[in-house]
């Protein structure tokens, strides 16, 4: 659905898609202000936090009491801080949610959540976030929090239509996610793990913008740097990042696997993590990667590869 203007010569202006009617409420709790305000948070995106494990889980110190508690309290708190990032960025992106055909169900977009209460929690959960931060881990937290929240901000109010910008900010966010852990704990981080992080979110990305863009079609400019990318470039981000990713991963476990005695669990564990990789791209190729949550909790084959992973991995830094 699109709405053409001209400009002062007569000729047709690029198009731009006209807003949807706002959908209407539905029945019971789950159209209530509560449910829409719960929506508004994104519960379900809280599973990328879990990527504040990985540091932990690769230096094979998460079960200590010592790691695991302040792992566990970053993962809370970048849950809090990324739900006050999407309730500001869903306020400031109202009107182009409206003309997006999943978008303008957002609670905020469908005006079920006012915008100036949206902001205002927002600001609260950024203060929250930022204060316990400091209170019960490191102060370093406290820095990679703000880091976050200033990229995302910055990317909520102007990054997002820079083209390649866009891509690496919302990449950070990944990254900073799997530095957090490291550093609630007090872990030093390897080089080899930040190149995964980084090539691996940056690979996510890129495969979301190309869903995009295969899902949109004409209606692409809702999000203006989809105007600038092609279905070719956005292929060659995703497989440059991938083979980066992988390559890195497996120089890292060939690294771990050689100083462990017996069975060389973490070189054994880049067998699924390069299948995990391949069946992603699957779903992106299909222009099926909206969402990366969605794509690992609906996937049963992609969660038995994760579990596999996680077992290789974890016995052979555990048992090392």
């Amino acid at each position: 659905m699109t709405t053409e203007v001209f400009d002062g010569t007569g000729q047709a202006a690029p198009r731009r898609p006209a807003a949807y009617p706002l959908p209407g409420r539905t029945p019971g709790f789950r159209g209530s202000f509560a449910w829409g305000l719960v929506r508004a948070l994104r519960p379900r995106q809280w599973v990328k936090n879990f990527l504040v494990f990985a540091a932990p889980l690769a230096a094979g110190a998460v079960f200590d009491a010592d790691v695991l508690v302040p792992s566990l309290i970053a993962f809370v708190l970048f849950s809090v801080a990324s739900s006050a990032v999407y309730l500001v960025n869903d306020s400031i992106d109202v009107e182009d949610d409206r003309r997006h055909p999943r978008k303008r169900f957002r609670p905020i977009a469908a005006g079920i959540v006012p915008r100036g209460l949206a902001v205002a929690l927002a600001v609260a959960l950024f203060a929250v976030a930022l204060v316990a931060a400091v209170l019960f881990t490191r102060p370093q937290l406290a820095w990679v929090l703000g880091s976050y929240v200033v990229l995302q901000l910055a990317y909520c109010l102007g990054l997002k239509n820079q083209p390649v910008l866009d891509l690496a900010v919302v990449a950070s966010g990944f990254l900073l996610r799997g530095i957090a852990g490291g550093v609630a704990a007090g872990l030093l981080l390897s080089q080899w793990f930040l190149l995964v992080a980084a090539f691996g979110s940056l690979f996510m990305v890129a495969g979301k913008r190309y869903s995009e863009l295969v899902l949109l079609g004409d209606d692409a400019d809702t999000r203006r740097t989809l105007q600038e990318y092609s279905v070719s470039y956005l292929r060659f981000v995703w497989s440059l990042s991938a083979g980066v990713a992988c390559t890195a991963y497996s120089l890292w476990a060939f690294e771990m696997g050689a100083a462990q005695q017996g069975v060389p669990w973490a070189t054994l564990s880049i067998a699924p993590f390069v299948l995990a990789v391949l069946r992603y791209a699957v779903d992106v190729d299909k222009g099926a990667a909206g969402a990366p949550e969605e794509i690992v909790l609906r996937d049963r084959v992609l969660l038995g590869l994760a579990l596999v992973w996680v077992v290789t991995v974890g016995v052979g830094v555990l048992g090392g």
